[in-house]
């Protein structure tokens, strides 16, 4: 992937079926393995980080692109992007500091071509993804699947055994 400074990894899934959840599980699990985790999340709709009313989003409604809100707690940068295309992964991992970083996990993207983990609930009927995306590399679902060999299957589940793949076979494979 273009602009990678270290290995990343991707949750590829349909909407509602737990990419949030399960990341919001693992973080902590490689955080106490010592891995510094960054993610990227790729949202389908407009947004805003900032509170209406506060000087920052007033600056930003004004017109001021970027807007950095800094404390000694968390820095924030808030930049309107003027595009009519999704953007790109690796534009934004040309912005995303990854010099403190050991592993950078993407939520979305799922078109792009990079490493993830397929997310599946069999109760959702969504269709599989791996079998248009060769860059799934392991599928993480609640019920036992026919698929190749070569993926290794994972339980959603089982947010330590998530853990432990990204420990043994991917950051271990990109050390």
């Amino acid at each position: 992937m273009q602009h990678a400074l270290v290995p990343i990894l991707g949750f590829a899934a349909y909407s509602g079926v737990g990419k949030t959840t399960l990341l919001s599980q693992i973080i902590p699990l490689l955080k106490q393995k010592g891995l510094r985790i960054g993610l990227i999340k790729h949202g389908h709709h407009n947004f805003d980080v900032d509170v209406p009313g506060k000087d920052s989003y007033r600056l930003r409604q004004a017109g001021a692109s970027p807007v950095m809100i800094v404390s000694k707690y968390r820095r924030a940068m808030i930049t309107e992007i003027s595009s009519e295309l999704e953007p790109r992964l690796g534009d934004q991992l040309k912005l995303f500091d990854q010099s403190e970083l050991d592993l950078v996990l993407v939520e979305g993207f799922k078109s792009e071509s990079f490493p993830k983990i397929e997310l599946h609930r069999a109760g959702l009927n969504h269709p599989l993804l791996y079998l248009n995306d060769t860059n799934i590399i392991a599928i993480a679902s609640d019920c036992d699947l026919d698929m190749p060999s070569t993926l290794v299957r994972l339980d959603i589940n089982q947010p330590e055994q998530v853990a432990a793949f990204i420990l043994t076979r991917f950051i271990k494979n990109h050390a």
